[in-house]
């Protein structure tokens, strides 16, 4: 990848960040100046906490703003990249005559889902995962709202993993440990990652396939106050 479509890419990618106005930089991890906080804002602040940020030069603030912006554009980026390369998949199972774990190790998307259930992830199931998917990433622009099945947080794992394709192949100059941060913020307290522990690798026809992490129950509601698209419901 040469210098100047690196640019590009980061050019665009500050660009988009304008876009997501559904999750605030300081979501991300930006640390503001204490001068451009309220005084209700600094109450939330140990004095040492402040001092630091206060203490943090002009050099430093200015390259994590932008290593910041540059997150938050990649987020709205990826979830284009999501949906496309869903879609893409889609198409992909419509001329197999078998899905098998193999054919969707080989796919975009649904590669990156719990490969224990992978034999599951036909056309139908990837239609109602791209109406979940569409719903969850609609929140980067009205709002962040934590998604309301487990569909919908394994649709935001899906999402970062197409950001971090998209970081390795530009090299993007983004904040350190950020998966861990943005996976703080939006899959906080999710169910969602015991799927791909180890143990549940190794054992999907136990406890996987009577409880409420089955692929049966993906595309439930965790409480009734949860909305789900009908369509995935069906």
């Amino acid at each position: 990848m040469n210098a100047d479509e690196d640019d590009d890419i980061t050019e665009e990618l500050l660009a988009d960040s304008e876009k997501l106005t559904g999750l605030s930089l300081e979501l991300l991890g930006l640390d503001p100046h204490p001068d451009d906080m309220t005084a209700e804002q600094r109450l939330q602040f140990d004095p040492e906490d402040l001092a630091e940020m206060a203490s943090a030069g002009s050099g430093d603030r200015e390259r994590s703003a932008r290593q910041t912006r540059l997150l938050a554009g990649l987020l709205w980026n990826s979830s284009s990249i999501l949906i496309d390369q869903l879609f893409r998949d889609l198409g992909t199972l419509h001329g197999l005559e078998t899905v098998t774990p193999e054919a969707i190790a080989g796919t975009s998307v649904l590669s990156s889902l719990p490969p224990q259930f992978a034999s599951n992830y036909d056309a139908k199931f990837t239609q109602r995962f791209i109406v979940v998917a569409a719903d969850v990433t609609a929140s980067f622009a009205r709002g962040w709202a934590a998604p309301g099945c487990l569909a919908g947080e394994l649709a935001v794992h899906c999402l970062l993993d197409q950001a971090r394709i998209t970081e390795d192949i530009y090299e993007l100059d983004l904040p350190e440990e950020w998966r861990a941060l943005v996976e703080e913020v939006l899959l906080e307290d999710a169910d969602s990652a015991i799927l791909y522990a180890d143990a549940a690798l190794h054992d999907g026809a136990s406890e996987q396939d009577t409880g409420k992490l089955d692929i049966r129950h993906w595309f439930e509601p965790f409480t009734p106050g949860d909305a789900v698209p009908p369509y995935a419901c069906s």
